[in-house]
């Protein structure tokens, strides 16, 4: 089923949809909600994001460096150009194979080190996965929607390779292109101080301390999760780990979008009905979810 949709139809479709009184149109943008405040909310966003975006670019750099990192994007609010007055800079990040833990330890001592300076929002390195394990799995329209905007700023072939295996997200996006990465390619003096620190710790003697780097991260976030410890955005905490990944547990956050994404689409669902619309997108909404 091809469910891509021409522009023109689109726009006449909304249009409709606006007559209707289904959406309503603020300015270039269109919401659930005639409120004109969510506009200013919005364009205020996006005008917070622009010097947040030059300053996680110069962080994916500054974290391009560091051993066993292959490529960085830019994921969260930000990757929506949106920003609010407490913004985080989140940061998507994939490492060379087998070697994410030793990676991950390296990077967050850096970040302990921001503590010290009150930056540590814009170090929030909260999902890494390996070159081994490039394929997103949990395949719903919330992976789908952060992956089409992560931003890629570092890592170009990498990246680019990531979002080829991930190309299943045109299945909920059909009309959003895959973007090629936009990455910054590490200097030369980088490289050479890279490359020696990676030699030392490519020999196979190493490959306890990845797995000791593991547990001890699996165990210390168990203890959060068992303790019901919450962030300072007051969100549950908690994580997800493997051997080729470490990402956020979905249980806390994302399972509870897509709870009220099927429950807002029920209400209008039964809006529709109770208007005598036909709304033609009901089966595949269903589908995607």
């Amino acid at each position: 089923m091809d469910r891509h949709v021409d522009k023109k139809d689109l726009l006449c479709n909304l249009n409709e949809l606006s007559k209707d009184k289904c959406l309503f149109q603020l300015g270039d943008f269109y919401s659930l909600s005639d409120d004109k405040a969510l506009r200013t909310k919005r364009l205020e966003g996006n005008e917070r994001a622009k010097p947040l975006l030059e300053k996680a670019k110069k962080i994916a750099d500054l974290l391009s460096h560091f051993p066993y990192v292959r490529g960085i994007a830019i994921s969260g609010s930000l990757s929506k150009n949106y920003a609010d007055l407490n913004a985080d800079i989140d940061l998507f990040i994939i490492t060379k194979a087998n070697r994410l833990w030793i990676a991950r330890t390296f990077l967050h001592l850096l970040k302990k080190l921001t503590f010290l300076i009150g930056h540590q929002h814009w170090f929030c390195m909260n999902y890494f996965i390996d070159e081994e394990a490039l394929l997103i799995e949990e395949k719903n329209i919330f992976t789908a929607t952060e992956l089409i905007t992560l931003i890629p700023v570092s890592g170009e072939e990498t990246m680019n390779r990531f979002f080829r295996v991930n190309d299943w997200a045109g299945h909920f996006f059909p009309n959003y292109g895959m973007k090629t990465t936009i990455a910054s390619r590490t200097n030369e003096k980088g490289k050479k101080v890279k490359k020696i620190i990676e030699s030392v710790f490519n020999s196979r003697i190493w490959d306890p301390l990845d797995n000791y780097f593991e547990k001890l991260t699996t165990r210390r976030w168990a203890t959060k999760e068992k303790r019901h410890k919450l962030n300072m955005k007051g969100n549950r905490m908690g994580l997800m780990t493997g051997r080729h990944f470490s990402k956020p547990n979905p249980v806390f956050f994302q399972e509870k979008l897509l709870n009220r994404y099927r429950k807002n689409l029920e209400k209008w669902e039964e809006k529709w009905a109770e208007m005598g619309i036909q709304e033609p997108s009901s089966v595949f909404l269903k589908e995607i979810i």
